[in-house]
């Protein structure tokens, strides 16, 4: 198949472009010339405007699904985001807006993805500086949080794009994860692990992590239900956790020397 890749260029499409070309499919430059098309293209929620989220992450999505449907493309594999579940900012409402507006479409195949935290080789933002605070040996107010988090090595993520551009799965929402969720505390100590560190966490009163947006962010609770997408796809993720924060640890050392 000939498959359009939007945001390719972005994290999660540097690890799908070459992935698609293993797996025998060609990558094609426009969707008049594709069987499928994969949108990852997305603005980043932190510092745009609710109207810039709404031109980029709703109008640009539903204008590239028509697009696609004019060419004769049904197959759209949207990258949407958990957030989209239970909206609770603009990001997530726009997120959740497209989504809507995508399994409105009549004609269009479309086949959404509501992933957790993606982590990975490459990753940026909160994943990669909580890394790098655990590489320095920086104390971290972490220990008591309580919170259960779910998360999606990109690996995972990038398997479960594969199978859904061809199964017959039109019209479902699924939430991909690598398994069972972590608590912020695990997950902490499970990097150090990973990257040869001594995991340094003390106890602070949940209310003054909130005072930080960063730490209130890795306090917060988000689990997926990965149920429906294992069972209609028969999935199961090829890469365990401990496997997706090896690999990544291996990148940030390569990386930072």
């Amino acid at each position: 198949m000939r498959i359009l890749v939007t945001g390719a260029s972005g994290f999660i499409g540097s690890h799908l472009c070459p992935a698609l070309a293993s797996a025998g499919h060609e990558l094609a430059t426009a969707v008049e010339h594709c069987d499928a098309v994969v949108h990852l293209a997305n603005l980043a929620h932190t510092g745009a405007s609710p109207s810039e989220l709404h031109r980029v992450n709703v109008q640009g999505t539903l204008a590239q699904a028509q697009s696609a449907l004019r060419s004769g493309v049904r197959r759209f594999v949207y990258l949407s985001s958990l957030k989209a579940r239970a909206p609770a900012d603009a990001y997530g409402r726009a997120k959740r807006l497209a989504e809507e507006g995508l399994l409105g479409l009549p004609g269009l195949e479309p086949v959404v993805l509501r992933p957790p935290l993606v982590y990975g080789p490459r990753v940026k933002a909160n994943f990669l500086a909580l890394m790098r605070a655990i590489d320095r040996g920086w104390w971290l107010p972490l220990a008591s949080v309580r919170n259960q988090r779910s998360l999606v090595y990109v690996g995972n993520l990038v398997d479960v794009i594969l199978k859904c551009i061809g199964a017959p799965v039109a019209g479902r929402v699924f939430e991909p994860s690598d398994g069972a969720p972590v608590s912020t505390p695990e997950l902490c100590r499970a990097l150090a692990r990973a990257l040869g560190r001594p995991s340094r966490l003390f106890s602070c009163p949940p209310p003054l992590l909130r005072l930080s947006p960063r730490l209130a962010r890795l306090a917060e609770t988000a689990v997926t239900d990965d149920a429906a997408l294992r069972a209609a796809l028969d999935w199961s993720p090829p890469h365990s956790f401990e496997q997706g924060l090896k690999r990544t640890a291996e990148w940030f050392r390569a990386r930072d020397g």
